[in-house]
């Protein structure tokens, strides 16, 4: 797995930020780290955590001519790791839960709805699926606020109280922000308060570099606008905040006809499975019962150098989705695959939608699973 980048947990990965931001508010939180962890935060009494999807720290290194500002922040020790898969849906709750997805259990942009033969879209979600029992756990916004930290979001209107905020991170004060200015404005506002943790989210960069590929005309503008924005939050954020610009993965583009794999094309994929989810570059793979073997060895063989394909055990045993709970076990697939450099598992039967994406996320090559921790 020399070509894979292992997840940080318990030191330098998403799950490990929100812990980071209370012991340099100098906040107690029971449960949570109180010695030095490996991610040490300068001391303040406010944090604006700003949450960039798809700015992988590789992407910003190579780029940045594009991002002046943010590439003028990157340095060797501000960087970290996603979890495993490197997609947004498990990102985003080990950033708010501070667990790592084998505990959180939102474990891939589709995974199984344990006991049916149907998946879950964490982003989209079902409404016939609870959130809060499907991630039960209190969130770390839940956690702080409950420690005396004003805790706030300023996030588009149309996610508040999906199901994805809900499982991910519920908890605090919402402030309705769909444009740059309301971002801005609404983070200077919350940020007056002490102590207060507040959370940005922006998704345009990642629907970019889907729809036309990293290091596109396209991708490098919203990228300068990006950069943009997060210089003009530092300007304008009281003098006691700190602001912290992260990431929830990076992103390869798949456009090598003959590394996008179509699932479909040969029956042999097929065979002893009952149900495939996941993602183009992480596929979950939910097998009958005994044909776990036969599907690894087969898909290995089909695969050859384009994935890394381990039954969940292994991948259990590698330590790439953490400690894993009994209720979130069947979430996973008895079979993962791993897409290698820029190859892609496509289902035009299952994900036609995928089919048309360019930039690509969810396995563990650097470039995926490299994120920026940036402190300003």
């Amino acid at each position: 797995m020399t070509d894979f980048l292992e997840p940080a947990y318990g030191g330098r990965s998403l799950a490990d930020v929100l812990p980071a931001v209370a012991l340099a508010m100098r906040t107690p939180v029971p449960g949570w780290p109180t010695g030095l962890p490996s991610l040490v935060l300068p001391e303040a009494p406010s944090y604006v955590v700003f949450l960039v999807d798809g700015l992988g720290a590789d992407l910003l290194e190579a780029h940045a001519h594009a991002a002046p500002y943010l590439a003028s922040l990157l340095t060797a020790d501000s960087t970290g790791t996603a979890g495993v898969p490197s997609t947004t849906a498990t990102s985003l709750t080990s950033l708010g839960t501070g667990m790592t997805p084998g505990g959180h259990g939102v474990v891939g942009f589709t995974s199984r709805v344990p006991g049916s033969d149907r998946l879950l879209n964490a982003l989209f979600w079902d409404k016939d699926i609870d959130p809060l029992q499907w991630q039960p756990h209190p969130t770390g916004f839940q956690t702080l606020a409950a420690s005396g930290v004003q805790v706030t979001s300023v996030n588009k209107r149309e996610f508040r109280g999906s199901g994805l905020t809900v499982a991910a991170q519920r908890g605090g004060d919402w402030i309705n922000a769909d444009r740059v200015g309301e971002r801005v404005a609404g983070a200077v506002a919350a940020a007056a308060s002490r102590p207060s943790l507040t959370y940005l989210y922006d998704g345009d960069l990642d629907w970019t570099g889907h729809r036309y590929g990293v290091a596109s005309a396209q991708w490098l503008q919203q990228l300068a606008i990006i950069d943009a924005e997060a210089e003009q939050l530092r300007d304008a954020l009281p003098s006691h905040a700190r602001l912290m610009v992260l990431a929830d993965h990076g992103m390869v583009d798949a456009t090598d006809p003959e590394r996008r794999i179509d699932l479909d094309d040969d029956p042999a994929y097929r065979d002893g499975v009952v149900l495939l989810g996941g993602e183009a570059r992480f596929r979950h793979v939910y097998c009958a019962a005994g044909a776990v073997a036969d599907v690894r060895g087969r898909w290995r063989a089909l695969l050859g150098d384009g994935a890394l394909v381990l039954s969940r055990d292994e991948a259990i045993a590698a330590g790439w989705f953490g400690e894993v709970s009994a209720s979130v076990l069947p979430r996973l697939g008895d079979v993962v695959a791993a897409a290698r450099d820029n190859w892609g598992l496509f289902s035009y039967a299952d994900f036609p939608y995928e089919t048309r994406l360019i930039g690509l996320h969810g396995s563990l090559t650097p470039v995926e699973m490299r994120i920026p921790m940036l402190v300003a």
